[in-house]
């Protein structure tokens, strides 16, 4: 009989779920148990998609993938992580995305799109309220979130308060005191998702350092780097003495580069921007931000999925770590 999870858990001596996470690659595992978990699935020779492989029969081996975009830098990152990772256990993502109107809402989740044709759901960096997420749930499939989810879901994705706090501190180490906040989607609510918990981690920052949140300075980009031209461009004209940007996602800070020197300004003798994501195309711009690898946050909610499919307990809450990369869109205020 070939060797299943059970057997290379007992030679490692650790539980299955630790087995399942040291061979899929996924954080919060020490090296030394990676090692001893891998030697004794090596000397047992146990196949870690085995699991997959065995499934019980009737399964559709699909994974649905629910986003509102596939061309933008996070969403598309986090697809690219999910299918690699699905493939290599023999599995397909069937892919939904959702038509957005001129003020950026979108069609309700309809899950009777998704019954009887996946065996799990990735929902990928988009809020969805609490019916939709219990008529998904009602599947009765593994169900993951991706970049935000709620609290009793299965959720990876970063700390996004932490990440708006480390943006938000190194324009005041630089001496920055008058900051703009450039914010996604203004009629956001759920508190869980990025553009509540950024928003906060910015206030409350700011808050520390004894400055008070302007409501005048903070504008909306819908996450776009058009939206972030727009809205930054808005914000300038109201507001010239700000001499920082913070924006919410990399690709807004993109726009309000653009907006900055769409003024006649410089980008950062006059005003400095930072972002969040470590989008592609940050270093090509000289954008400093707070980074994420959302390719890698892609594999670990599609193997989460597998592992739920083979009945291997998951937490609920899987973070990934950011790191703040200096370049030269930020610098001291102007004189």
């Amino acid at each position: 009989m070939a060797p299943d999870i059970d057997d290379v858990a007992r030679a490692a001596g650790v539980s299955t779920a630790t087995v399942s996470r040291a061979l899929r690659g996924l954080p919060n595992v020490r090296e030394s148990t990676r090692a001893r978990v891998r030697l004794a699935a090596i000397e047992l020779g146990y196949a870690p998609s085995a699991s997959a492989a065995s499934l019980a029969s009737g399964r559709t081996r699909t994974v649905g993938l629910l986003t509102p975009w596939f061309r933008r830098w996070f969403h598309a990152s986090v697809t690219e992580g999910a299918e690699r990772a699905l493939r290599a256990d023999g599995f397909d993502a069937l892919l939904y995305s959702f038509e957005l109107d001129d003020q950026f809402r979108r069609s309700r989740v309809d899950p009777f799109v998704l019954r009887r044709r996946v065996d799990g759901v990735l929902v990928v960096g988009m809020t969805l309220d609490p019916e939709e997420i219990a008529t998904l749930a009602g599947l009765e499939v593994p169900l993951v979130f991706v970049g935000a989810g709620p609290p009793e879901q299965v959720t990876v994705g970063v700390d996004d308060d932490a990440a708006a706090r480390t943006a938000t501190r190194h324009l005041l180490a630089l001496g920055h005191t008058r900051i703009g906040y450039l914010g996604g989607a203004q009629a956001e609510r759920a508190p869980w998702s990025p553009p509540v918990l950024r928003l906060e981690g910015f206030r409350a920052e700011l808050a520390a350092a004894g400055l008070e949140t302007r409501p005048g300075w903070l504008v909306h980009g819908h996450f776009g780097m058009t939206g972030g031209r727009t809205a930054c461009g808005g914000l300038l004209d109201a507001h010239p003495d700000v001499t920082a940007i913070f924006a919410a996602s990399d690709e807004m800070a993109f726009g309000a580069m653009q907006a900055i020197r769409d003024r006649g300004l410089r980008v950062p003798e006059d005003v400095s921007v930072i972002g969040i994501d470590g989008h592609d195309l940050s270093e090509l711009v000289g954008l400093t931000t707070v980074a994420q690898d959302a390719v890698e946050q892609g594999a670990a909610a599609a193997a989460l999925v597998l592992e739920m499919l083979t009945g291997t307990p998951v937490g609920n809450r899987l973070t990934y770590p950011v790191s703040l990369i200096e370049r030269s869109s930020t610098g001291i205020p102007p004189i």
